[in-house]
């Protein structure tokens, strides 16, 4: 009838970071994934420091590559939704790229905090994503000085073998070691993606430690591609070089990936089975036991 009164189309409200939403981020548990070709987890990959030899900054005299590995679904259905939802709180738009380097230092599309105050609610909302989020996290840390005597060699490759010789431990340890599994990679140019397909090709092909045929395909992305994974990525590089450099000092953001590294002993041993395993430092430091 036309007198009849309607109900109230109420707006959805915006997206907050509460304790139903970080619940959700910590509870979700992914489902199993059809029988496919394709393993179940997907890898994304930054760097933090310069992988040259040609000139070692001596206050950052080391490189970093950080491996994420995410279960798909988990990915796809919690962790990107709600970096989404992040970036239409604090921008209004989700058009931005979460760089580590600009967010410190306020730059760019960061230099929006009216204080420091603002500043910190926006590191501890993306601080708390990060640290209920479920992820693997796979890195090496070379130290470029001991390579200065033999500048052939390559910061960047060196790290890259050791952090597939660790993924593919945890592949195994999931039943995915037999499944093609895509590695994300940030395009750098056309010389350096050239040369690092080159390297991958080789470790895949059965030039590492192990000899072992390595069934992972490589995917360069551009910047302007935007992904979640790869924002992730470039997050957590640095945290994880200095707390190499200078493990005495507070590092937040460390004690929060602490748990996230691969490690030996499955879940029981997350946050102190790790250095050796998930977290690989070149050269080995002699504590830590071979593997």
């Amino acid at each position: 009838m036309a007198n009849e009164k309607q109900p109230v189309q109420h707006e959805l409200p915006l997206f907050e970071i509460d304790e139903e939403n970080l619940k959700k981020l910590k509870s979700h548990n992914p489902q199993s994934l059809d029988e496919s070709d394709f393993s179940k987890y997907i890898v994304y990959v930054d760097e933090s420091g310069d992988h040259s030899l040609q000139s070692i900054d001596e206050n950052y005299p080391i490189f970093v590559l950080a491996f994420c590995v995410f279960h798909k679904r988990h990915y796809s259905e919690v962790i990107v939704p709600a970096l989404e939802k992040f970036k239409f709180n604090h921008f209004g738009h989700d058009q931005v790229v979460l760089h580590e380097n600009e967010i410190r230092r306020r730059k760019g599309a960061f230099n929006i905090f009216k204080g420091k105050e603002h500043h910190q609610h926006f590191l501890n909302e993306l601080t708390e994503i990060i640290e209920v989020g479920n992820f693997i996290l796979i890195s090496a840390t070379i130290d470029k000085r001991e390579l200065r005597s033999n500048p052939d060699d390559n910061a960047y490759h060196i790290a890259l073998g050791m952090c597939m010789e660790a993924l593919h431990g945890f592949l195994a340890e999931k039943g995915q070691s037999e499944k093609k599994t895509h590695i994300v990679v940030e395009c750098r140019g056309d010389k350096e993606d050239r040369d690092l397909e080159l390297e991958f090709r080789r470790i895949c092909d059965g030039n590492n430690k192990q000899n072992l045929q390595l069934p992972y395909e490589i995917i360069f992305s551009d910047k302007k591609v935007m992904s979640s994974g790869l924002q992730l990525a470039d997050l957590v590089a640095r945290p994880i070089g200095l707390h190499t450099l200078r493990p005495e000092q507070n590092n937040r953001a460390f004690d929060i990936l602490r748990e996230k590294f691969y490690c030996e002993g499955g879940r029981d041993s997350l946050g102190t089975a790790f250095k050796g395993v998930g977290m690989r430092i070149y050269p080995s430091p002699k504590s830590e036991k071979p593997r």
